[in-house]
């Protein structure tokens, strides 16, 4: 165990929670309007570059860096919310009527009616489940894939969770814009909010994070997200996700606040009465004093946690390098936010 940078009574707080977490290297942070606790810990030896330095693979979370990207090129005029996908890949022939109503914001939300996954990566996934089928599906294989596939559900009709979906809307931004993906993202968001070690896909430096099996011994390669990359391909440091997750809380501060705002109006709700909440790019929770906004994501072999409560200035950011929920990291980080978001934090 190590605190990086001890935080008093928060700090022993965060270093209990680490305890509840098993995965060779964690880093637990929070941020309370704009102060920061980070604590690291890990069955592991501690790596050469210091866990809290190193570059995690964020997975679905990186769903909240595409959509936000959405957001700022509809308030630039780029495009719009209420575009049609097609209009944006004017070279893909649909066959599928239902394909053709399909618009950015459906697929933003998961209301696209499209699967999961590709239904040609299901057997693969199923049998071979630390195999990396994404490495190989390239944005041309997937929008051929999307142009043959039948959708199960009336576009805008039905909440269903796509990473087909949001990997979708990275060649359609291309599309828009006639720039490539990786350099929209770095141009309109990391650079704007200062995200210097945020990348697309692993980076150069030799500081990513090495993640591990559910046995939490076995190590797996990076994750190549191939065609994917707006689902899934963003690797940043904890230091990162402090200020992207401060940049949540408090947009006004930043070049990007209108989109930023944006991202986090309620959309849409679904589930049993209703009762599940989702703004354009997260999750949204009722909690003490007001609501709590969050996503995850995983990869082959990582975690990752980030959500925020407004009305505090509280968020909280969980990493680990392990697979699996046995690791319990997603209910630990989840459970610190929401008791914070009760009590005032003592740092």
């Amino acid at each position: 165990m190590s605190r990086d940078r001890p935080g008093g009574a928060l700090g022993d707080r965060l270093a209990e929670a680490v305890t509840l977490i098993d995965a060779p290297d964690i880093v637990l942070a929070v941020t309370h309007r704009k102060r920061r606790t980070v604590i690291t810990g890990g069955s592991a030896l501690a790596p050469p570059t210091p866990r809290h330095a190193l570059r995690y693979e964020l997975g679905s979370l990186s769903k909240s860096f595409a959509v936000l990207l959405l957001a700022e090129l509809a308030r630039s005029g780029v495009l719009s919310l209420d575009d049609r996908l097609a209009d944006h890949l004017p070279g893909l022939r649909l066959p599928h009527a239902a394909s053709r109503r399909i618009t950015l914001l459906h697929l933003a939300t998961h209301t696209s009616g499209l699967p999961r996954i590709p239904a040609d990566l299901i057997a693969g996934a199923l049998l071979h489940p630390y195999r990396n089928g994404y490495a190989r599906y390239d944005t041309d294989r997937l929008l051929d894939t999307f142009a043959r596939t039948r959708l199960r559900y009336r576009p805008g009709t039905r909440w269903r969770y796509s990473n087909f979906g949001l990997a979708l809307l990275g060649p359609a931004m291309e599309g828009a814009t006639g720039t490539d993906y990786a350099a929209l993202l770095t141009e309109r968001v990391l650079r704007p909010l200062a995200l210097t070690g945020t990348t697309l896909g692993a980076g150069t430096t030799g500081t990513d994070a090495v993640g591990h099996r559910t046995n939490g011994r076995t190590p797996v390669p990076g994750s190549d997200m191939g065609g994917f990359r707006a689902a899934g391909a963003v690797h940043s440091p904890p230091d990162d996700l402090l200020t992207y997750l401060e940049a949540q809380l408090f947009p006004g501060n930043t070049p990007l606040a209108g989109a930023l705002r944006d991202v986090q109006i309620p959309l849409l709700r679904r589930g049993w009465r209703h009762r599940h909440t989702h703004t354009l790019a997260w999750f949204q929770h009722p909690a003490p004093r007001g609501r709590l906004l969050f996503h995850v994501g995983a990869t082959f072999g990582q975690q990752a946690f980030l959500g925020f409560h407004p009305v505090s200035g509280t968020g909280v950011v969980a990493v680990a390098t392990r697979r699996g929920r046995t690791c319990h990291m997603i209910d630990t980080a989840y459970e610190l936010l929401y008791e914070l978001a009760g009590e005032p934090v003592d740092q």
